[in-house]
């Protein structure tokens, strides 16, 4: 279909939703929007599993808007275009990530950090209100379509597989952009925080940028993966003598994981002006002694994805690189069973749906 033969209705597609906090996600539809002018109908071909879908389904953040329909890490074909769109064609390959729209004036959104949006708050793909299209309720990935603002779709590369690509959507953003904005590169020592589905990015994209790597887990149980992703060295975080030997080692530690740390004892790991940056949320609130952070300027601070230019530009770096998420691709039917194992941590590294199943 192109754009001259745009719809002007409403759609209805098939979706995996759940009706309320914790409820199993069941099969069912949903209402797309009319395209309008700058909007794009995406077939959805791969949606990523984020740990944060699970956090939302379950309430675990507070209330959500149910039904809910989760998934921000979206990668299919432009199938329709509205009829003012100049980013994108008809058969174009291209991705939807965490947030959709914002003010578009505020001086975050006008310098490409519309993930700080301050006119307004920026709209999540799934559990929100879109604010700038008179409240309409947002609905995510786990579905067979999707429409989009165009500014808001990413083109992805023909280097990376549509597979790989959908967990940089998230994954990938919420670790590169840290890395890019405290310089990691050559001549830095890097320390990455849990070899996860955030993990494992940070870790290829920090090797790539030219950084001397290293991943701090709880165990050495994965350590010859890390060593295959990128890492130069792993260490046992449940081990003392580590935080001994690598006392005053790191210009910054990024921490991917949500599970509680002893934050002064990370800190001790950071040279003289490093930076501790958390992109995981623990669920209680973290604590620290202020001489950790006086003793060394060392920082400690937060990051949250990237912008739409920020988020174009890691694509493309990971296309150039040869970096995509290390992925199990499942059926529809085994989102709930999928949800379990990320819980259990039984998955390499990322879960991704194939959209067709649904």
């Amino acid at each position: 279909m192109t754009s001259a033969q745009a719809s002007t209705q409403t759609s209805t597609v098939t979706a995996y939703a759940a009706a309320a906090a914790g409820q199993p996600l069941t099969r069912t539809t949903i209402e797309r929007r009319a395209l309008a002018a700058h909007d794009i109908n995406v077939e959805i071909h791969y949606t990523g599993i984020c740990h944060s879908d699970i956090h939302q389904v379950h309430g675990d953040w507070g209330k959500g808007l149910f039904p809910m329909v989760p998934g921000h890490e979206i990668t299919g074909i432009v199938a329709e275009t509205g009829s003012e769109v100049t980013t994108h064609q008809v058969g174009d390959r291209v991705g939807v990530g965490v947030i959709i729209n914002s003010c578009g004036r505020c001086d975050n959104c006008a310098a490409g950090r519309q993930q700080y949006c301050t006119g307004g708050g920026s709209v999540e793909t799934y559990g929100d209100l879109d604010r700038y299209r008179n409240d309409e309720p947002t609905q995510g990935g786990y579905s067979t379509h999707i429409v989009v603002d165009e500014h808001f779709a990413y083109r992805i590369p023909k280097e990376l597989s549509l597979q790989q690509a959908a967990p940089l959507l998230c994954a990938g953003i919420t670790t590169y952009s840290p890395l890019k904005h405290w310089n990691a590169g050559p001549g830095t020592k890097v320390a990455v925080i849990g070899l996860g589905g955030l993990g494992h990015v940070a870790v290829k994209v920090a090797h790539a940028l030219g950084a001397d790597v290293t991943v701090l887990s709880q165990s050495l149980r994965k350590k010859d993966d890390g060593l295959r992703l990128g890492a130069d060295h792993y260490y046992a975080t449940s081990d003392p003598k580590t935080f001994e030997e690598l006392a005053g080692t790191f210009d910054l530690i990024i921490c991917t994981v949500s599970a509680p740390l002893d934050v002064d004892a990370h800190l001790s790991l950071l040279t003289t002006e490093g930076t501790l940056v958390y992109l995981g949320v623990p669920d209680q609130p973290i604590s620290t002694g202020v001489f950790s952070l006086l003793t060394g300027r060392r920082s400690l601070a937060g990051s949250l994805i990237g912008g739409v230019p920020e988020t174009q530009e890691m694509l493309d770096f990971c296309a150039e690189h040869g970096i995509g998420a290390d992925v199990e691709v499942v059926r529809a039917d085994q989102i709930n069973e999928a949800f379990q194992r990320v819980l259990n941590s039984d998955v390499r590294y990322r879960f991704v749906i194939d959209n067709s199943t649904i």
